[in-house]
């Protein structure tokens, strides 16, 4: 069989369902391939960014890896915001791109860039193709890196030249990937430092949701019966109302919720990637750090270890649920609880349409297992601050790169991985026009989600920003199309309410939609 034909074999023994992308004359025989794939459905995007969001937040959702593809030169280069993205957020994502043919690669030829060296700090592994022999090996190994911690995303790069040669390999079955537990001693060190603490306080990070660690982790917090706080991409563990649940941080130098982390002698820190806040913003005081992750703990003098568990968390969690935990029920001091939520959940106006009344009506309104994702901007705070997620994985907030225009290509991904659960995207009017051209692909693929623009002609994050340097800013303003008639272009269904109640019912009315687009064009002028 010719090279491409081994390669869509290998894709199709990793259980790939999806392959987002644009093809392009270096991908000819990969297309030709792919057209055979009775596995794989190709889903042609409007844009390289556009295909490496999807792949990412597929990957997310769907615990596989996620598969994008692109051509040499321009094709590659607009696949990296979102592979950057995807690497960051400790997505697992495979990027594949063609090349030029190896004849051509010594000297200036056009659209030939080394796309292997440009992905190199963006990816886990970055690797060009150099003999069709070496394809079931590498399609495997760059699975493989994909998913073991921290998972991430991998590059491959296949010449033109290779495409069509002959080759008699066979894909590689798939195996496993080996669970670490940590020591038998190192649990009972981890629980006897937790006995000897007052007031242990317990962070929960993004890895509890990766790992799927939620279940052994609640019954943890409910033996240990001290105080938990998530970061924002960790929301869902605990319910909104559970009394130990003291919410969020991550989102502000002066996040409400970090009186707790000072006041502990403990901090019992969960599947926390440095990614999602560095500790010097929230552990100024250097509070002593039991580590629980998959991997050893980077060092970093505002992350003082005492102790470390070390391996799968749903195993290590295990572990320590089935010996006996002195439980350390406390407060932090005052009415810290009750301040966090004001701020965090409290209404603001009755009728305006304001980010956090619409998160709250998406809370009340919304079935349980509806995915939300936020694209990044002054409303990415208020999600991460407001929005209370009933469980666990369903909000999807880029961080790592914190990259704008993902909402909308994501919400394809997440509709492809999750069919059954309401997907909502939530973009501001920079973020929407960054990808729109994606509600084209929705829109053939007979998709159905929401899309709530919230339109306020600039860039209001760095406008705040620039106001709070400068006392004045440049550069953040600009002019929209009409969002309502953009929808109706691409034939989906736009509406723009004005009052809270309307976006309510229109809300209601989106929710019911099992086989359309719907876009709401909020005024935050």
């Amino acid at each position: 069989m010719k090279a491409t034909d081994l390669l869509v074999q290998c894709l199709e023994n990793e259980g790939v369902e999806y392959v987002f992308g644009i093809m392009g004359k270096e991908t000819l025989d990969l297309m030709d391939s792919l057209s055979r794939s009775k596995q794989i459905q190709f889903v042609n995007v409007r844009h390289e960014q556009g295909a490496a969001f999807m792949a990412d937040v597929y990957g997310r959702l769907s615990n596989k890896v996620g598969v994008c593809l692109a051509t040499l030169g321009p094709g590659a280069t607009n696949l990296i915001t979102g592979i950057a993205s995807a690497n960051l957020d400790h997505s697992p994502v495979v990027a594949i791109t063609g090349q030029a043919g190896l004849e051509r690669q010594h000297q200036k030829s056009h659209q030939y860039l080394d796309i292997v060296k440009l992905f190199e700090p963006a990816v886990k592994w970055s690797v060009q193709i150099k003999d069709p022999q070496t394809i079931a090996a590498i399609i495997r190994k760059a699975f493989r890196s994909a998913k073991m911690e921290k998972p991430g995303a991998v590059l491959i790069e296949l010449p033109e030249n290779l495409a069509p040669q002959m080759t008699l390999t066979k894909p590689i079955p798939v195996t496993p990937i080996p669970k670490t537990t940590p020591t038998s001693q190192a649990i009972v060190d981890a629980l006897t430092m937790i006995s000897q603490s007052y007031k242990p306080l317990v962070i929960v990070g993004n890895m509890v949701i990766r790992q799927k660690a939620a279940e052994e982790i609640t019954t943890f917090i409910k033996n240990l019966k001290s105080p938990v706080i998530h970061s924002f991409m960790a929301k869902g563990i605990l319910s909104k109302d559970h009394p130990l649940n003291y919410f969020t941080f991550g989102f502000n130098k002066k996040d409400e919720v970090l009186p707790i982390i000072e006041e502990s002698d403990l901090l019992i820190v969960v599947g926390f990637d440095f990614v999602e806040k560095l500790p010097k913003d929230w552990n100024k005081k250097q509070r002593p750090i039991l580590h629980i992750d998959a991997l050893p703990a980077e060092m970093d003098e505002y992350y003082p270890i005492k102790g470390e568990l070390v391996g799968d968390l749903v195993e290590t969690f295990r572990m320590l649920n089935k010996l006996a935990l002195i439980s350390k029920p406390w407060a932090p001091s005052g009415n810290l609880k009750e301040q966090i939520m004001d701020s965090y959940l409290g209404q603001k106006e009755n009728q305006s349409l304001s980010i956090e009344n619409i998160l709250l009506l998406i809370e009340r309104l919304a079935p349980d297992n509806t995915i939300v994702l936020s694209d990044v901007g002054t409303h990415k705070i208020s999600i991460a601050r407001t929005y209370q997620p009933k469980q666990a994985g369903t909000l999807i907030i880029s961080n790592g790169l914190a990259s704008m225009g993902i909402a909308i290509p994501g919400a394809i991904g997440a509709k492809l991985a999750s069919p059954e659960a309401p997907v909502i995207c939530i973009t501001g009017d920079g973020g929407a026009l960054m990808n729109i051209a994606e509600l084209e692909t929705a829109k053939r693929l007979g998709l159905s989600f929401i899309v709530i623009v919230l339109n306020n002609d600039g860039l209001k994050l760095e406008e705040q920003m620039m106001e709070e340097k400068f006392s004045k800013s440049f550069g953040t303003g600009f002019g929209n199309p009409d969002f309502v008639q953009l929808a109706e272009s691409f034939g989906i269904r736009g509406v723009r309410p004005h009052q809270l109640n309307e976006f309510e019912q229109v809300l209601k009315d989106a929710l019911n939609q099992t086989n359309e687009v719907t876009l709401i064009d909020v005024s935050q002028g």
